[in-house]
């Protein structure tokens, strides 16, 4: 059981960087571009769609993460899109994108569909490449797109609770969504899911921000003797999510990035560090957490705002990352560099 876990994660976790990744690095640098050379917008509107992929690609790599045959991984990959909710279906009969879906549904569908194949093995014969993708959508994918209604109410519970939280002081708030916001990054759950649910705007979406960058700087700190400088910087230009493996089977390796989460978060009060709900849940990736806090902060492009926004979003996270992980590797010893050892091969 821990062993197809730890396999459904790690595909999971790959499915995740690899569609988020473009837009991560080039949506809102091509945002600023956009008004100058309006052409640009065409690689913006692909990252976009890449992003909708996102149930397909997980469905293809856990499916190749456990090693199934090419018609098993394709068959995995299309249960996953169905049971995601990625696409819905309009008033007027058309099909529309919906976001990258619900993640942690697209995750137990395509679970399902893994176990179902291997179920199957080898009973079709020559019908496998007729029937099991057709089965693969009538079984896994419609058991995932049935539980799809409770798995959303499951997962706004959580946005109701960050909801609560809102209404505390400022200061308090702040590392608490900061801290909360850093722990659902590391999870199957959508942080922008969470953000846009509940329409977390202000302090709240600036501490949340804050919260997911605390974890993407640290996960690179920790990780980058492990593996490569890429992968490490994955964290942060991608997604934090790359290390939803490693955390699910060792939780205390976020210790560090939890106490960074909090500080910066307390900080996001006294600041009034701000974001959007739809700005919340992004961190670093694609600069979208500090520059929305330019945007939204009384003056714009101050030599004030500009400082705050450098210590807040990249300053302090590594200084406060690089020693609570050394109080923890080094003096506590509980964690290790190998405990974020990623492997993509």
């Amino acid at each position: 059981m821990k062993d197809f876990f730890s396999k459904l994660l790690n595909g999971m976790s790959i499915g995740i960087v690899v569609s988020l990744i473009p837009n991560a690095l080039l949506g809102e640098i091509l945002k600023l571009i956009i008004p100058h050379a309006p052409y640009l917008q065409h690689v913006v509107d692909a990252t976009v769609i890449i992003m909708s992929m996102l149930p397909v690609l997980i469905g293809v790599m856990v499916g190749i993460t456990f090693q199934l045959t090419p018609i098993q991984i394709a068959s995995v990959g299309i249960a996953a899109m169905v049971g995601s909710g990625a696409i819905e279906k309009t008033a007027a009969g058309a099909f529309a994108l919906n976001g990258i879906g619900i993640v942690i549904n697209t995750g137990i569908t395509a679970a399902l569909a893994v176990l179902f194949v291997k179920w199957v093995g080898t009973r079709l014969k020559a019908y496998s490449i007729l029937l099991i993708p057709t089965l693969s959508i009538l079984i896994p994918g419609m058991i995932g797109l049935t539980i799809l209604p409770f798995i959303k109410a499951a997962t706004g519970l959580v946005g109701i609770g960050v909801a609560h939280v809102t209404s505390m002081q400022p200061v308090v708030m702040g590392a608490i969504i900061a801290v909360i916001f850093c722990l659902i990054i590391l999870s199957p759950i959508s942080t922008v899911g969470v953000a846009t649910v509940i329409m977390l705007s202000g302090v709240s979406s600036g501490a949340a921000n804050l919260g997911i960058c605390a974890a993407g700087v640290g996960l690179a700190i920790a990780s980058y003797k492990a593996n490569s400088l890429g992968t490490a910087l994955a964290h942060v230009l991608g997604s934090p999510k790359i290390q939803m493996r490693n955390f699910f089977m060792k939780p205390k390796i976020a210790f560090p990035m939890l106490l960074t989460a909090a500080v910066l978060g307390a900080l996001a009060g006294v600041f009034h560090i701000q974001g959007t709900p739809y700005s919340a849940g992004f961190g670093l990736s694609g600069l979208v957490g500090p520059l929305n806090f330019i945007h939204l902060a009384e003056g714009g492009w101050t030599a004030k705002n500009i400082a705050i926004m450098l210590s807040t979003f990249f300053v302090l996270p590594f200084i406060l990352n690089v020693g609570f992980i050394y109080v923890f590797s080094k003096k506590l010893k509980m964690i290790k560099s190998e405990d974020y050892q990623l492997n993509f091969e």
